[in-house]
């Protein structure tokens, strides 16, 4: 089913026809195959699980080829800005009532590992400031609020096959803390070859490399067939905070969740306005009278310098949301929700050769459209923080922010947004940024940091203005202790001390 309403191109009826036939017979050929892997399955309770995820992905896989077949594309024409009430300003929320905290669950999207930036393992552990990870600071936030509220919100970890292992081992940790934590884990799916549409792994022991977590758009399946929805429910908690565990300004906000208790509204999107760095994210819009995610991948090619204009859409998601749990249940029960899948294409090695393979994803950002009342509110830019890189890393790591309970504060001396930093592929991996920048930086004043190259910082540098740094292939830069570097450009095999 697609997000929009159709815009057909002409086809032939032979076409049709054609493609049709193709449908058929390539979900036929899947379900084949899914069901030879299902009856392998020898122990009565691991096959009933395995055949309900089956059951799903082939629903997912069926879809995919009925929307490729059919060749809808979006109606430019038909997109408008969303209206008043459907994206709404942060400093219009009224102030907030503590109390409502006892309504609430957060839950972190923890699938992901941190290969990436060269680490081993969930992406959640990667220490991001004064030796604690993105789970550590996660705790510590919440445990703060539990705490200073006298209230009892719970932590939901929504793993993957890839980090549930490693994640199960580290929550050991917080045992006797404040915080009641939970996890639980997303579907897995099979990886399909390109070519073939058939299923990489043959049954269900097959490596990980065969199967993959299908995005985030799975939260909604995966809290209510492991029972965490359930449980909630019970507990008397109505919303859900989500937030990707790698956002350090996702935090609680009792302001946000008091507007979505009085409002009525089943699913809240934050929002933050764009900058130069940020055109690509999906945006709101109201299409044909519904408030709808656009993603850049949605665009036609000839609206694509459109959509990344940031006088058109003004803000994109920040994939910090708020959703009514009571409504989860009622529209997965009715198998409601069905966002746009998203084809990710992948390559893989299966003995000495590199094959092509689809992954079928889908969003949770996507799902905004299934949810009454849903709208979007325009937080401050603080509330997007996420590191995804080692560039991110280092702007985490600086002096530019201190710790509060757990949350990332900027330093209030500091005027205007956060600097743009681009480190080269020298700085890509963890290892590599750490043994590179020993010592962070006072950036304080930075404005636009650009290096690439072998460059070495030494101690008690600082950098303000814009500061570019390129050094040359086969060549060393090294940033001598306590240098001042301000709206300077360093190339070449030359000393700081020359410029």
């Amino acid at each position: 089913m697609s997000q929009y309403s159709p815009k057909k191109h002409a086809k032939s009826q032979s076409s049709y026809a054609f493609e049709n036939t193709t449908t058929t017979v390539a979900a036929s050929q899947m379900r084949n195959a899914l069901n030879k892997m299902i009856d392998d399955v020898a122990e009565p309770e691991v096959r009933a699980k395995f055949e309900t995820e089956m059951d799903t992905f082939f629903a997912l896989f069926r879809r995919y080829l009925t929307d490729k077949a059919s060749g809808t594309t979006l109606d430019w024409d038909h997109i408008r800005s969303p209206d008043h009430d459907e994206v709404v300003d942060y400093q219009t929320l009224q102030d907030a009532n503590a109390a409502n905290l006892s309504k609430l669950a957060v839950l972190k999207l923890n699938g992901g590992l941190g290969t990436s930036m060269g680490c081993v393992g969930p992406k959640s552990v990667i220490e991001v400031r004064d030796g604690q990870s993105f789970l550590d600071l996660s705790v510590r936030q919440i445990e703060y609020l539990n705490r200073t509220f006298d209230t009892d919100v719970p932590l939901l970890l929504m793993n993957s096959f890839n980090t549930d292992d490693d994640t199960q081992h580290l929550v050991k940790k917080y045992q006797g803390h404040r915080i009641r934590i939970r996890t639980f884990n997303q579907s897995r799916y099979p990886r399909i070859y390109k070519d073939s549409l058939l299923p990489v792994p043959q049954s269900l022991e097959d490596d990980h490399d065969a199967w993959y977590p299908p995005g985030h758009g799975d939260i909604f399946e995966s809290l209510v067939s492991s029972g965490e929805l359930d449980v909630l429910l019970e507990q008397g908690k109505e919303i859900l905070f989500v937030s990707n565990g790698d956002n350090l300004g996702a935090t609680v906000d009792p302001k946000i969740l008091n507007h979505m208790i009085e409002t009525g509204a089943e699913y809240i999107m934050e929002l933050t306005d764009k900058t130069r760095a940020d055109v690509k994210g999906g945006t709101l819009i109201n299409y044909d009278g519904t408030i709808r995610l656009l993603e850049i991948a949605q665009v036609p090619k000839e609206h694509v310098e459109e959509f990344k204009s940031i006088k058109k859409f003004k803000n994109f998601n920040t994939n910090n949301l708020w959703i009514n749990l009571k409504a989860i249940k009622r529209l997965v029960e009715a198998n409601a929700i069905q966002v746009e899948i998203i084809p990710n294409q992948k390559s893989i090695t299966v003995g000495n050769m590199d094959i092509n393979v689809l992954q079928l994803e889908t969003a949770v950002g996507a799902a905004i459209r299934h949810f009454n009342g849903a709208h979007g509110v325009v937080v401050p830019r603080s509330r997007f923080l996420p590191v995804k890189t080692c560039s991110d890393l280092m702007l985490v790591k600086s002096d530019l922010f201190y710790l509060q309970h757990g949350a990332l504060k900027m330093d209030p001396s500091r005027f205007g947004a956060a600097p743009l930093i681009k480190l080269g592929s020298d700085f890509k991996k963890v290892s590599g940024f750490q043994s590179r920048i020993p010592h962070m930086p006072k950036i304080l004043e930075l404005d636009h940091l650009t290096v690439t190259g072998n460059v070495n910082f030494g101690k008690g540098v600082q950098l303000r203005g814009t500061v570019i740094i390129v050094c040359n292939d086969g060549q060393k830069i090294d940033i001598p202790n306590g240098s001042i570097l301000e709206n300077v450009v360093v190339t070449g095999n030359l000393s700081i001390l020359e410029h």
